[in-house]
């Protein structure tokens, strides 16, 4: 699986059984993050197209977050490739 984040065009590999920000860092990627357990809100950021599952029962996003799209990737496991709308992700390698 495979995930691009806009608008840098960065990309990178999902790895099974890690969060998007597990793999965005495995990658090379680096993601805006803070608690890494959804609840500080450092990493929201737009999931444009794909699907996720999360980790916990109640991430800290709201209903109608949800349904605009907004995601934490911190606890979000994708479920097939994904795209992104991270504006302060960069390349660390």
């Amino acid at each position: 699986m495979k995930a691009i984040v806009q608008p840098g065009g960065f990309h990178f590999e999902i790895e099974a059984d890690r969060t998007l920000l597990q793999s965005a860092e495995a990658g090379g990627i680096e993601l805006p993050s803070s608690c890494r357990n959804g609840t500080c809100r450092t990493c929201l950021c737009k999931l444009v197209s794909g699907r996720i599952r999360y980790r916990i029962e109640w991430p800290g996003v709201s209903a109608e977050e949800k349904a605009e799209g907004w995601i934490l990737p911190c606890v979000a496991e994708p479920e097939g490739d994904v795209t992104l709308d991270v504006p302060y992700a960069f390349a660390v390698f």
